[in-house]
């Protein structure tokens, strides 16, 4: 992280002390934000994104302190309440403040919290760290009404600048990045497991003003199956995501039901992709059965817990998170 401590040249405090004809010089380390950390659950092994860009135990590493190119940092998807934490050298964090920014509605805020997730490894677990927590616009008031009105919708992609600053109000880290596509989840308020059928949830998110993903918005899974959709590239090895930038929803985030308050599940999500000629999973094991092989149009869900893919049937039941802009 040499290069990185270099690159940032923020604040290097120096003393000098003359004892005589001696002069000392005391400089003290500058501060460092070395990685963005998300989830870290799935991280490792076939889920781990290439050395350059994860670490299973930190998180994604810093890509960029130019601001013309913080569109390579994470995060590039967001949603109300989905939080990340600056893994931070140099420097106390509790002696750092930051203002909130907001574009468009959506708000990035830096508060210090003691990082006790299931996900913190136990070498960094209770430390204190500087979270940003992303708030912007949900449904959540609209959950249970077949015929919802429209939400705001920002316009994207817009730029978030965070600047911390020490008790002088001297700028000393920054941390920069850019939001793409901005999703808004449709929860069950009652507590029912089952979610919508695909033809309820894509009327849902038209009413609101956004559209249902597609495959390659929530992951980069790939399958090996005939004439099955690709997710986002670059791709994972399997049909499972691969942690990377800007590569789906899913595969930046991890795990999403493990967000306090965001209000995910641990379930699969309707997307808009379909296909006329795939094996459809089986609902009880999951697996690939040929008594499930059909024929006609249905569509995919991608694993808010893996970020993998199956067809499904289409009156089947089961949840969705809304895009307002789609990948191209």
């Amino acid at each position: 992280m040499l290069l990185l401590s270099s690159l940032w040249n923020v604040q290097a405090n120096g003393k000098k002390v003359r004892t005589g004809n001696r002069s000392d010089a005391i400089l003290l380390p500058s501060a460092v934000i070395h990685y963005a950390r998300p989830n870290l659950f799935l991280g490792d092994d076939e889920y781990a994104g290439p050395a350059d860009i994860w670490n299973p135990k930190k998180g994604f590493l810093v890509q960029s302190i130019n601001p013309e190119s913080y569109n390579l940092n994470f995060p590039t998807t967001g949603a109300h309440n989905l939080y990340f934490d600056l893994l931070i050298t140099g420097i106390d964090v509790r002696d750092l403040t930051w203002k909130p920014v907001t574009h468009e509605g959506i708000t990035a805020t830096v508060t210090n919290v003691v990082a006790n997730d299931g996900w913190i490894p136990w070498e960094d677990f209770a430390k204190v760290v500087a979270r940003v927590k992303l708030t912007g616009p949900e449904a959540r008031n609209q959950w249970d009404n077949p015929n919802p009105s429209r939400i705001a919708v920002p316009k994207l992609p817009q730029t978030f600048e965070l600047v911390g600053r020490d008790r002088y109000g001297i700028e000393v880290v920054k941390y920069g990045f850019v939001l793409r596509q901005w999703f808004v989840v449709r929860d069950n308020p009652n507590g029912y497991v089952n979610g919508r059928r695909h033809s309820d949830q894509l009327a849902w998110c038209n009413n609101i003003g956004y559209r249902m993903p597609r495959i390659r918005d929530l992951t980069n899974a790939v399958s090996t199956g005939v004439r099955f959709p690709v997710g986002a590239s670059p791709s994972s090895s399997d049909n499972n995501y691969m942690r990377y930038i800007g590569a789906g929803f899913f595969s930046e985030w991890g795990c999403m039901y493990d967000y306090t308050g965001a209000n995910f599940v641990d379930n699969r999500y309707w997307t808009s992709d379909t296909d006329d000629n795939y094996w459809m999973s089986d609902t009880d094991d999951d697996y690939w059965t040929e008594a499930a092989k059909v024929k006609d149009s249905h569509p995919f869900n991608v694993g808010s817990h893996f970020g993998n893919f199956y067809g499904y049937f289409p009156f089947y039941s089961t949840y969705v998170v809304c895009s307002l802009d789609l990948r191209p």
